[in-house]
C-alpha cells in the first residue's frame, strides 16, 4: 500500500512531531480568524461606552439628524500644472473629505461650495452619497483631479466653502457645515526656465497642533451593536504633528507620578505602545524645499498594557506581569510622547472609577460631532519647526474655534 504524505503530515501535527523546542515553552494558541460580515456603513468610533454595553452615540447626533464630525474635514488645494491654459503658471482647485452621522435618507446627495471673497461662488460640485442608517456614518471626499482644470485659481489667502446636504424627494436642501481655510503657496522645486510662476498651493493647519483627542476602540471582531465589542475596549490617542516624520513616536502615560504600563520579557519591554497610524494627512500635491514642511499628519497612538477595564473572562494576570486598569486607578494621567530622543508632546486627562475618561465637555459644547474628547496638547521642542502657536484661537476647525479650549 503506497502511503499517504499528507496524512502522515497531519498525524505529525496533531502530536507535535517537528515542532521546534522552542515553542513548548509557551502553551501554543492559534490566532483567531476574524470574518466579518459585509457592510456598507462604518460604525461610528465611540469614546464613552457605559462599562460594557453598548454605547450611546446621542452624543454625536441628539437630534438624530445628518451632522459633520468636525474633526474629519479635511480641506486641501490641490494644484494644477497650468492656469487657464497656459503651463507658464500652475494654480489650484479645493478638495475636502469629511465625515457624515447617519442618519443619511434615500435620495440625499452632498455637496460642497467654495466662494473667494469678493467674488460670486467659485465652484461646486457633488460628493459621493449614500443611505445610512442611525448610529453609523459615511464618509467621502470630492474635488481635486474631479474640478474641471479651467476653474483653477492662482488665488491665495481666505477660501469659504459650505458643505450641503439636499434632498429631491423631501424637498430639503440643509447646510451641514461652513468653513473658512487660509490657502498659501510656496515656490517649487523647478528650476527650469519658464518655471517662475510654477507655485505649489497649500492650506495652512497650524491650528491643529494643540488640539488631542482621547477615545476608546472596541473589539472589531464583533459588530457594533454586540456588547463584547465593549468588554475590553483600547485606550487610544491622537495628535498632530507638523513635517516629514516619521510617525514612530513614542507615548509614555504617568500615573501617581509613575509610568504605567511596562512590562518585560527576558529584560525586553513587551506590548510597547506606539503612534504609528496616521489617521489623518494635510499635504502638498508637489514636493517642496525643504522637503515636508507644509505637511501636517495626526497620529494615532495604541497601548496594549493599558486598559480601560476588562469585563471578558480573560486574566488581567499575564505571563509578563498585570495589565494596567483605568478601572483599577481613577484618577489623573498625563500623557507624554518622545520622538527621536526629545520631548515633543505632553497632554493631561483623568478617569473615574469605572475606567471612563472624566468629561472635559469641551467637545460637547463645541459640537464636535463624533464620540472623542479633545484635550490641550503642551508643543515642546523644535521638531515642527516654525509654527503659529496662536493660529488655534481664530482658525481651529477651519474657523470655528473651540469655546472653553485654552493652552497652557
Amino acid at each position: 500500500m503506497r502511503s499517504n504524505p499528507f496524512l502522515i503530515a497531519g498525524i505529525m501535527m496533531i502530536f507535535g512531531v517537528g515542532v521546534p523546542a522552542a515553542a513548548a515553552q509557551f502553551p501554543l494558541k492559534l490566532p483567531k480568524i476574524n470574518v466579518e460580515k459585509p457592510k456598507t456603513e462604518e460604525p461610528r468610533s465611540v469614546v464613552q461606552p457605559a462599562g460594557g454595553s453598548v454605547p450611546s452615540t446621542a452624543t454625536a447626533n441628539p437630534n438624530d439628524r445628518p451632522s459633520i464630525a468636525k474633526d474629519s474635514v479635511q480641506a486641501s488645494a490641490f494644484t494644477l500644472s497650468s492656469y487657464r491654459k497656459n503651463n507658464a503658471i500652475w494654480s489650484w482647485v479645493p478638495k475636502i473629505e469629511f465625515t457624515v452621522n447617519g442618519p443619511i435618507a434615500s435620495g440625499s446627495q452632498l455637496s460642497v461650495e467654495f466662494s473667494i471673497p469678493g467674488a460670486a461662488p467659485w465652484v461646486k460640485f457633488d460628493c459621493k452619497t449614500q443611505p445610512t442608517g442611525p448610529g453609523f456614518s459615511h464618509k467621502t471626499e470630492c474635488g481635486g483631479r474631479e474640478v474641471a482644470e479651467d476653474k483653477g485659481s492662482t488665488h491665495t489667502g481666505p477660501v469659504s466653502f459650505t458643505i450641503r446636504m439636499r434632498n429631491e424627494l423631501a424637498g430639503t436642501d440643509a447646510t451641514l457645515f461652513s468653513g473658512k481655510m487660509k490657502v498659501a503657496k510656496v515656490r517649487s522645486n523647478a528650476t527650469a526656465p519658464n518655471t517662475a510662476n510654477h507655485f505649489v498651493y497649500y492650506v495652512d493647519h497650524d491650528w491643529n497642533l494643540p488640539i488631542g483627542y482621547l477615545f476608546y476602540e472596541g473589539d472589531n471582531q464583533f459588530d457594533a451593536d454586540d456588547p463584547r465589542r465593549w468588554a475590553k475596549p483600547r485606550f487610544t490617542v491622537s495628535f498632530w504633528m507638523r513635517g516629514e516624520t516619521s510617525g514612530f513616536a513614542q507615548p509614555h502615560l504617568f500615573f501617581g507620578g509613575k509610568e504605567v504600563g511596562k512590562l518585560y520579557y527576558n529584560g525586553k519591554e513587551t506590548g510597547v505602545p506606539n503612534c504609528s497610524v496616521p489617521e489623518a494627512r494635510n499635504a502638498p500635491t508637489h514636493i517642496t524645499s525643504p522637503e515636508g514642511q507644509f505637511i501636517w499628519t495626526r497620529w494615532k497612538c495604541t497601548f496594549y498594557n493599558v486598559i480601560p477595564w476588562n469585563k471578558t473572562r480573560d486574566s488581567n494576570e499575564t505571563m509578563f506581569g498585570r495589565l494596567h486598569l483605568f478601572s483599577e486607578n481613577p484618577g489623573e494621567y498625563e500623557l507624554k510622547v518622545m520622538h527621536n530622543g526629545r520631548l515633543i508632546r505632553t497632554l493631561k486627562f483623568a478617569v473615574d472609577r469605572e475606567g471612563k475618561l472624566v468629561d472635559n465637555g469641551i467637545a460637547k459644547e463645541n459640537k464636535l460631532g463624533s464620540d472623542r474628547l479633545i484635550v490641550p496638547v503642551q508643543v515642546l521642542g523644535e521638531q515642527d519647526g516654525a509654527w503659529d502657536r496662536n493660529a488655534w484661537k481664530t482658525d481651529a476647525f477651519y474657523g470655528n474655534p473651540l469655546t472653553g479650549f485654552s493652552i497652557l
